[in-house]
């Protein structure tokens, strides 16, 4: 892979155990909103923004099934060993809002979160 991608919930979703309500994902939301403050962040990597129900085919299919969790960010080839929570079959990911962030701060120069 080229480029980094971060994988986020669709802003918008149904939960069926919640009828005639509508949700997002916070975590995700989170990094629609420093994706949107740091513009040479969001020009710097893909983002797909997926579906809310499992199974998560976009995520399965680069890190396996019991990797679903959102948000996720593939580490592309040239990204430096130790930034990767996981991998899978050969293919090293970020999962968590944290450990995104701080990759974000580390490989693309934004500011840490404050603590």
């Amino acid at each position: 892979m080229d480029r980094d991608k971060l994988i986020i919930l669709e802003t918008d979703f149904e939960n069926p155990a919640y009828p005639d309500k509508r949700f997002y994902c916070w975590h995700c939301i989170l990094m629609e909103g420093v994706l949107a403050a740091f513009p040479a962040l969001a020009n710097a990597i893909d983002v797909e923004r997926i579906p809310w129900p499992r199974p998560r085919q976009k995520v399965i299919q680069h890190i396996g099934e019991m990797n679903q969790s959102v948000p996720v960010l593939l580490l592309a080839d040239d990204a430096p060993d130790g930034l990767q929570t996981g991998i899978y079959q050969g293919h090293r990911f970020v999962e968590g809002k944290d450990a995104i962030l701080n990759v974000f701060s580390l490989r693309y120069g934004i500011p840490l979160p404050h603590p």
